[in-house]
């Protein structure tokens, strides 16, 4: 797996695969946005959380893409 590890997990993630992703990074009309689960902490009920995983940050579109 090519993907980076979370700051807050550990875990090995590929872009665009957390449940709260709508794009991988980088795609045109999407942008990064604070986690609406944890509010940007990585945590959801004592562990990381599962929108985001762990990072706080998901991918979205923006400007009505």
């Amino acid at each position: 797996m090519t993907g980076k590890t979370g700051p807050k997990t550990g875990d090995r993630r590929e872009p665009g695969d957390n449940p709260g992703d709508e794009a991988a990074p980088g795609t045109p009309g999407t942008g990064e946005a604070v986690c609406p689960v944890c509010r940007g902490s990585g945590r959801s009920d004592g562990k990381a959380c599962e929108n985001c995983g762990g990072s706080g940050r998901i991918i979205e579109g923006i400007g009505g893409a």
